[in-house]
């Protein structure tokens, strides 16, 4: 691509995208399709996408192209008139409703899925991360082999292609499936390497504390101010993929390890947690969750639930945690400020909550005492003579 002074620059230009969106009627759910779009389109910026134009539909049930043969013809219309690259659909499509549909449209169809599993691609820094997406990316992609992925040899690269995407497209089934097993023994001894160093911790008897909380809601920066971390901290989803581990000193002067995980998302894939076991491994054996929310996001209960929902599928509900709503500095000016409608709701469902926020370092101290408090509360007492 041509800069304005006439030098070139080696970075592909941002593939230009419709989201698509589908409301199936009678289907309840406490996202709009206006969020979930929104989104959406977070993600496909993520992955270097310019989202062009949105496109939204109201179906009883979806069909074999996912939308209706209208909605079919105004894509065509967009593809056409504003150079389109990419269409991604706010859904997970099935192999069959992908090739037909880009058999229609003649451009690269993604789905939701593929999406997010491209953004962690772009994100995954060690080993154990690239391990995992590469896992979750060649289990999404295995059912999609049988000539169904043909389209990028033609389409080329960009979203959706990173990873063994593109190198998948001249092999088979068996020789998928012989990558996921050598992957998945990889990933086994990476359990066992943190099995060792979890055992490690147990005997010094120090509480494990995690922060947990859907993507982009500030535990990084959270993490960095507590533990005087150095975990990327960027405002953008899944701006890292790897836990990190530091030492916490409490005001009792008691010591916690406090760990930061992934982030969550609504619509999940399944083969990323599946791929995640190694990470999200550490939950099950922590102390104490710490649940960090973004209070000034409008969806803000609504990623709660979402974390909440993902927790429980996890069977980790029984751990006590306490509710951090950071980012209070984007909705008040001062740590004093009157509590909003959001906060005051999301407080009602918690047992133990703090208000934060780690840009300002505002309710730190608070968080320390309530961490302090909490973990004591679920020590046993120690047996009398």
């Amino acid at each position: 691509m041509k800069r304005s002074n006439g030098t070139y620059t080696t970075h592909p230009a941002p593939e230009r995208a419709v989201l698509v969106g589908v409301k199936i009627r009678g289907k309840n759910t406490d996202w709009s399709l206006r969020e979930s779009l929104a989104e959406l389109g977070d993600l496909a910026r993520a992955a270097n996408a310019e989202v062009v134009a949105r496109v939204s539909q109201r179906l009883d049930r979806p069909s074999r192209t996912y939308v209706g043969k209208g909605k079919l013809e105004e894509l065509q219309t967009l593809i056409h008139d504003e150079e389109i690259d990419v269409i991604v659909f706010d859904d997970e499509l099935a192999p069959a409703q992908q090739k037909a549909l880009e058999d229609l449209l003649e451009v690269k169809v993604i789905d939701r899925s593929t999406l997010i599993l491209d953004v962690f691609a772009q994100r995954a820094r060690t080993r154990e991360g690239k391990l995992q997406i590469e896992l979750a990316q060649s289990e999404f992609l295995l059912p999609r082999l049988a000539g169904q992925w043909s389209h990028l040899e033609r389409l080329g690269g960009g979203i959706g292609t990173r990873g063994p995407g593109e190198a998948q497209i001249e092999t088979d089934r068996r020789l998928v499936r012989s990558r996921i097993s050598k992957l998945k023994k990889d990933l086994k001894k990476v359990r066992t390497q943190r099995s060792e160093q979890r055992q490690n911790r147990t005997n010094s008897q120090a509480a494990v504390v995690s922060l947990v909380g859907y993507t982009n809601a500030g535990k990084s920066a959270l993490f960095n101010r507590l533990a005087s971390g150095n975990v990327t901290a960027r405002n953008q989803l899944f701006s890292t993929l790897d836990t990190t581990t530091r030492q916490l000193y409490l005001p009792s002067g008691e010591q916690v390890v406090l760990t930061d995980t992934v982030g969550f998302i609504h619509k999940l894939p399944a083969t990323v947690v599946s791929a995640f076991t190694a990470t999200l491994e550490e939950l099950e054996y922590a102390d104490l969750l710490l649940h960090v929310v973004d209070v000034s996001h409008r969806g803000a209960v609504a990623h709660h639930d979402v974390v909440e929902g993902i927790l429980d599928e996890l069977g980790l509900s029984a751990i006590p945690r306490i509710l951090v709503l950071n980012k209070f500095d984007r909705v008040a000016e001062s740590p004093d400020d009157p509590l909003t409608d959001r906060a005051k709701q999301l407080i009602a469902m918690s047992k133990h909550s703090v208000v934060t926020s780690a840009e300002f370092g505002w309710g730190l101290d608070d968080l320390r005492t309530e961490i302090s408090r909490v973990v004591s509360m679920d020590v046993p007492e120690p047996a009398s003579a």
